[in-house]
C-alpha cells in the first residue's frame, strides 16, 4: 500500500538527467514530488507534509528537521551521509538510510582510465596533435611525452572493500602487482603493510577509503616524497584525502610521474583550490563524476524504491541511524 506515502526528492537533478526510468520510485508513494532548486532558505518549505526526504547533498540540520514533525524516513541518494544530522535525526526518531555499492563499476573503470591516461601521458598527445605538432613531425611518430607499460608495475591501495577490490582485480588484469595498505585509524592486519613501507614500493597509488579524523590530509608532503620518482597518484575517494597543496607542489617540483584526481576537498570550487592552478604540470581533475555512469545512477533509483519499501513494510534496509 503507497497510500499517503507522501515524498520529496530535494535536489532531483543531482541525480536524474532525464536519462533514468523512475517508475519504481515513483510507485513506491501517493506522492512524489521533484524539486531541482532547495537551499537552506526554502528546504523547510519543500518538506512540508512529507514522511520521506530524498536528499544527496542537501543538508538536512537539526533545525530543518524540527520543522518537519511528519517527516519519518530520509533516503540519502548516495552513501555518504554527512549532509544529515544523525543524531537529531536519532532523536527524533527518524530513520535514515543511504545507498551501497551502486557505482562500483563506474567508479573502477574511471580510476584505471585516469591511471591509462597518466600512463600513455594521453593528455599530453591529444594535446600536441590538436596544436599541429604531429602534422610537421619530421617522422612518422611524436614520443615527446614518455610512456609507461602497466605490465610488471606495483599498484598500492588504500582501502580494498568492494570497490578497492574491483580496482585490484581490473590493476591484475594489466598485469599489474597489487598491495594493499594500513588505513590510519584500523586495527592492524597482517595483509596490510604499513603506510610508509608501501610508499616507498609502489610505482602507482590509488585511494578508496573514506574521509574521516583518522584520513584527512593523510596523504601529505611527507608521504608523497616517500613514493619513488615518476610515481603516479589517484584519488576517486574523497577530497581531503591528499593534502591538495602539498600534491600541487609535488607535481611542479617533478617527483611525481602525474597525479589524477577526482575529487577536491570543497565541491564545487567556487573559490578556487590548489590543484586548479594553470602551471601544475601532469595532473588531471575530473569533476567528481567518477561515480556518474547512467547505469550506476539507475541502481540508485532501485535502491531508494527498495529502501522505502522496507521502511514501510517494517524491514528498513540500508540503516545508518
Amino acid at each position: 500500500m503507497t497510500n499517503n506515502r507522501r515524498a520529496v526528492f530535494l535536489d532531483h537533478p543531482s541525480l536524474d538527467l532525464g536519462d533514468l526510468d523512475l517508475s519504481d520510485l515513483r510507485n513506491s508513494f501517493s506522492d512524489l514530488r521533484l524539486f531541482s532548486d532547495t537551499t537552506p532558505h526554502n528546504v523547510v518549505a519543500h518538506l512540508q507534509g512529507a514522511q520521506v526526504a530524498i536528499s544527496n547533498k542537501i543538508p538536512l540540520n537539526r533545525e530543518t528537521l524540527a520543522a518537519c514533525p511528519e517527516l519519518k524516513l530520509i533516503l540519502v541518494s548516495a552513501t555518504g551521509t554527512n549532509n544529515v544530522d544523525l543524531d537529531a535525526a536519532r532523536a527524533q526518531g527518524i530513520t535514515v538510510s543511504n545507498c551501497q555499492g551502486y557505482g562500483t563499476p563506474s567508479v573502477a573503470q574511471h580510476t584505471i582510465m585516469l591511471l591509462l591516461n597518466l600512463a600513455t601521458r594521453l593528455n599530453d598527445y591529444q594535446r600536441d596533435v590538436s596544436a599541429g605538432k604531429w602534422q610537421h613531425a619530421k617522422q612518422f611518430c611524436l614520443l615527446d611525452h614518455p610512456i609507461v607499460e602497466l605490465e610488471g608495475k606495483t599498484l598500492g591501495l588504500l582501502g580494498h572493500g568492494e570497490l578497492g577490490g574491483a580496482v585490484a582485480r581490473l590493476a591484475e588484469a594489466f598485469g599489474m602487482r597489487v598491495i594493499l595498505g594500513a588505513i590510519p585509524g584500523r586495527p592492524a592486519r597482517a595483509d596490510r603493510v604499513p603506510l610508509d613501507e608501501l610508499l616507498a614500493q609502489v610505482d602507482a597509488l590509488t585511494l578508496h577509503c573514506p574521509l574521516n579524523e583518522h584520513t584527512r590530509d593523510f596523504i601529505g608532503a611527507r608521504e608523497l616524497a616517500l613514493l619513488k620518482p615518476g610515481a603516479f597518484v589517484v584519488n576517486t575517494a574523497r577530497g581531503g584525502l591528499i593534502n591538495e597543496q602539498a600534491l600541487a607542489d609535488a607535481l611542479r617540483s617533478g617527483h611525481l610521474g602525474g597525479a589524477a584526481t577526482d575529487v577536491l576537498s570543497v565541491e564545487p570550487p567556487v573559490n578556487g583550490n590548489p590543484l586548479l592552478a594553470g602551471d601544475i604540470p601532469r595532473l588531471i581533475v575530473t569533476p567528481h563524476n567518477a561515480w556518474g555512469s547512467r547505469e550506476a545512477r539507475q541502481r540508485i533509483v532501485g535502491q531508494l524504491a527498495e529502501n522505502t519499501r522496507g521502511f514501510f513494510s517494517g524491514t528498513p534496509l540500508r540503516v545508518v541511524s
